[in-house]
């Protein structure tokens, strides 16, 4: 049986006495030293014993001691009675861990003494009753944010998705608390609005999936970031080429109202970037990069630096192999510009393909595609692999009903591929997955959709990563 000795004399030691009394009664044994010993009558003698005296006193405290205590709490209203008190125990008991309630923020470098601070804890609290703040635990494991709790708001991205679609890289859904129960998690599970999920992971990672999960409609490009990026490479265009892909930028630029970062490589064409300069303002920046070395590495620092959410780049950029790889690793969505007139755009199209990482961006898909006012469709191939494409289907349709926009589910035996080809008004999204930076060569006999994504070449296409 561990033996716990508790020294008392303050406001909060009632409370916490009345806590231990109450729920702590276990295999402890607790020695108690409070000066209103006499209040406590009725407790259990075998686990309780309370004692009277001063415990600055060192004969009387060193006594005590003499028993092989686990823990000491010290709780005490005077700083200078509790120093007295960690003196006196220190030099009876070296090493025995003590837990002292720091009311005065006093430094402390005995690494068997815990000092917890009243203030920290209280403000703690508070702080867990504020909208949009993570609740972390702050007792349990390091106590440093890698156990979290988090309400998933109604219009959530993480609503109506299934557990095993959901990519939890460095951290873990562990339990979900709905209407007042616990239930374990599991691969088909679906998370619903206003259920309370417990999160573990790094620390680090757990801040972004917070965010991820509090995102409501309406902030595309975030949460990858905040502006977008127009990637234009001189070598690959002409002036003409060059302003028609400036233009459908800024059209961009003006549905998403993000601020605009075009970047120009290789420039040569004085007269291109005259006319492209002329589309600054305190909203259009226009920068040149005039060093032909290291571009890879300047690219992928501009998307931290400059929080670029969306990267646009031409169809002639995009069908680079080693261009793919790098866009592929700054890890934010990319927009390929065609040369088919974007203002006539109304649908963004997406073919089911065999597995479901299209579920991990569809909140994103919703988001983008109401804030360029275009419909959503659904290509489902019914030769293949229907219970997963179903189980995507409905997920699509319980997010069209939270965020009040339609969906038409396109079904038949047709490739959607051929399908889709003989039209023009639309725009493809998919989610950018590590088989896209592939050479085209190694996709000829895929029935992947994702690797057949050279087959709209001719047509515009956003590529979502599937992961933050």
């Amino acid at each position: 049986m561990k033996k716990i000795l508790i020294v008392s004399n303050s406001d909060t030691s009632k409370y916490f006495l009345d806590r231990v009394l109450e729920t702590y009664i276990s295999d402890n044994m607790y020695y108690i030293i409070e000066a209103k010993a006499k209040n406590y009558k009725d407790v259990n003698p075998s686990r309780f014993k309370f004692y009277e005296f001063d415990p600055t006193n060192f004969y009387k405290l060193s006594n005590l001691l003499k028993m092989d205590f686990t823990q000491i709490i010290v709780l005490m209203d005077d700083m200078l009675e509790m120093q007295y008190i960690l003196k006196n125990i220190r030099t009876v008991r070296k090493t025995v861990r003590i837990i002292v309630l720091n009311k005065w923020s006093i430094e402390n470098e005995d690494p068997n003494t815990v000092f917890i601070n009243s203030d920290e804890i209280l403000a703690q609290k508070l702080l867990n009753y504020l909208p949009n703040v993570p609740i972390i635990a702050q007792n349990i494991g390091m106590g440093e944010g890698e156990i979290m709790e988090v309400l998933v708001p109604f219009g959530s991205s993480f609503v109506y998705r299934h557990i095993g679609v959901i990519e939890q890289k460095d951290w873990r859904i562990v339990a979900i608390y709905r209407n007042k129960k616990l239930i374990f998690p599991n691969r088909r599970r679906m998370i619903q609005p206003n259920d309370l999920l417990l999160l573990m992971g790094e620390p680090a990672v757990l801040k972004s999936v917070y965010l991820a999960i509090k995102r409501e409609l309406g902030q595309f490009p975030e949460p990858f970031g905040s502006n977008i990026y127009l990637y234009i490479d001189m070598n690959l265009l002409n002036l003409e080429s060059a302003e028609k892909l400036v233009r459908r930028a800024m059209l961009i630029h003006e549905k998403l109202g993000k601020k605009l970062i075009i970047k120009i490589v290789n420039p040569g064409h004085i007269e291109t970037i005259w006319k492209i300069k002329e589309y600054r303002s305190s909203e259009v920046i226009v920068d040149i990069e005039y060093a032909f070395e290291n571009l890879k590495e300047r690219f992928l620092s501009d998307i931290k630096t400059l929080h670029i959410g969306l990267v646009i780049v031409s169809k002639e950029h995009f069908r680079d192999e080693k261009s793919r790889q790098t866009l592929y690793e700054a890890n934010v969505p990319v927009f390929k510009i065609a040369d088919k007139a974007l203002s006539s755009i109304k649908d963004v199209s997406i073919i089911l393909g065999e597995d479901r990482e299209i579920e991990n961006i569809s909140s994103t898909i919703f988001d983008a595609s109401a804030q360029m006012g275009l419909n959503i469709e659904l290509y489902n191939y019914l030769n293949e692999h229907q219970e997963e494409k179903e189980q995507v289907i409905e997920h699509f349709n319980n997010l069209s009903s939270i965020f009040s926009k339609s969906i038409k589910v396109v079904q038949g035996s047709e490739n959607p591929i051929k399908a889709l080809r003989k039209r023009d008004n639309f725009i493809q999204i998919l989610s950018f997955s590590k088989s896209i930076t592939e050479s085209r060569l190694s996709s000829l006999l895929s029935t992947n959709s994702e690797k057949l994504y050279y087959k709209f070449d001719d047509y515009h296409q956003i590529f979502i990563p599937t992961q933050m």
